[in-house]
């Protein structure tokens, strides 16, 4: 069969000019973002950006950035198992068996026997029933939300929630009640206010875990009480929380040994698994039907078999050997004592996430670039990322820092936070800390 030659016809209709065609105004704000004055192009002028830095080696606590070996701790590989070489080996052997990909969705073609093995055990892990993968942690949300929560339903969020609950929001039909952060009474008042006003409507509560800037702990035992009391489902965010705190590992709602009375746990393999993808985690009839119908699940290729391999290999260490979780908090605590007593302010943290505060936009930037020459790397975090006048250097760490390490970043911490004055010596708030009106305490 000859199939006719559409690329060599001559265009039908008037030729177009495209360097006379106004340029569309639904591109006016990426102009605008890039404009002379605007805080991207100032920022780069200066220097300072330090977003989207090539990494040429990345070795778990270190890596080497602009030619220079640096501490990492800017991470989220919390077990410190992305170089582990028996995850490597796991990851190369199922490449060898599967290939590079499986091309095609779950629903369809894309099911590997990996897939099923690692589903089944996550759900033992996590002492539920079922449990069901997604492509990446940002899918496991906007797909379950969108699925579970439909027209007619009201979704109670809490406002630091990660962007990625806010994506499964504004997809889902449902209507959405944002809670002040971590503030159950203000939770409470929207409870009694909907199921007075709508007690027919499918509710559900939706919080992080772990809030992943300030590091703390969600107030799971009121969510449970709040969520039994009014007949409310209860969604819990784990994606800096499994590998992390509780039992093993096992998570926000295992710290409080209420494992089995939280309907949904949702988490990602981008983080203490050193992977890619994500999972839900609850009652087989629940988990199953989100199988069904969340549309991220059937209208995206599975998980690559490597990813998969990957997931069950630091699954088997961290069952294994389970002081990772210790030495993690033991470290999370070594170094949120020592950045206080130096003066930052870290805010609430209870986990191996310490937000340092620095203030301004422009004082966060500079601080990330001295820390930098410093030979540390962190992360620089922006409003709307956190609230104005309250940029912080974002730090995280890994069971594999080893003490010498530990004390370099505390080191660097010192030198550069005296330089820019956000804390003096004797281990008080600087000149700059206290002109910013630092520490708003957040929990």
């Amino acid at each position: 069969m000859t199939l006719p030659d559409f690329h060599g016809r001559p265009p039908s209709g008037p030729t177009v000019d495209a360097s006379a065609r106004p340029p569309a105004a639904i591109f006016d704000r990426a102009e605008q973002f890039f404009a002379p004055d605007a805080d991207y192009r100032q920022v780069h002028d200066a220097g300072l950006y330090p977003y989207f830095r090539a990494i040429t080696v990345s070795e778990g606590t270190h890596a080497t950035i602009d030619g220079r070996e640096v501490i990492m701790a800017g991470s989220n590989n919390y077990l410190g198992l992305t170089n582990d070489l028996r995850v490597r080996e796991a990851a190369k052997a199922a490449v060898d068996k599967y290939g590079t990909g499986c091309t095609g969705s779950r629903f369809l073609n894309g099911t590997l026997d990996l897939h099923l093995e690692l589903e089944e055990r996550l759900a033992r892990f996590m002492r539920k029933e079922a449990c069901v993968l997604f492509s990446t942690g940002y899918m496991t949300n906007q797909g379950l939300i969108q699925s579970v929560a439909q027209r007619g339903d009201i979704i109670f969020s809490d406002k630091d929630n990660h962007a990625c609950i806010l994506a499964g929001q504004q997809v889902s039909a449902a209507e959405t009640v944002r809670y002040r952060h971590n503030d159950l009474d203000h939770l409470r008042t929207f409870l009694e206010r909907t199921c007075e006003d709508r007690p027919d409507a499918g509710k559900i509560i939706v919080t992080d875990g772990v809030f992943s800037m300030s590091g703390t702990l969600a107030k799971v035992p009121e969510l449970v009480e709040l969520a039994e009391e009014f007949g409310v489902a209860l969604l819990l965010d784990d994606a800096h929380a499994v590998g992390v705190v509780g039992d093993g590992g096992r998570g926000s709602a295992s710290v409080f040994g209420l494992e089995d009375r939280v309907d949904l746990t949702t988490g990602t393999f981008s983080k203490s698994f050193s992977s890619l993808g994500g999972y839900a985690v609850g009652d087989k009839t629940v988990i199953e039907y989100v199988r069904h119908t969340a549309s991220t699940h059937i209208f995206s290729a599975s998980m690559p078999p490597a990813n998969v391999a990957t997931v069950l290999a630091c699954l088997d260490i961290l069952e294994e050997e389970p002081e990772r979780i210790d030495r993690l908090a033991e470290i999370s605590d070594f170094m949120r004592d020592g950045l206080r007593e130096l003066g930052f302010d870290v805010w609430a943290s209870q986990t191996p996430i310490i937000p340092v505060v620095i203030g301004e936009m422009w004082e966060a930037f500079a601080f990330w670039k001295d820390l930098l020459k410093a030979g540390v790397f962190a992360n620089a975090v922006i409003p709307p990322a956190v609230p104005k006048g309250q940029s912080l250097m974002r730090t995280s760490y890994m069971a594999t820092h080893t003490d010498t390490q530990l004390q370099s970043v505390l080191d660097a911490f010192e030198r550069v936070g005296l330089d820019h004055k956000i804390i003096a010596p004797g281990g008080v708030p600087g000149p700059a800390m206290r002109r910013n009106g630092q520490s708003n305490g957040q929990a």
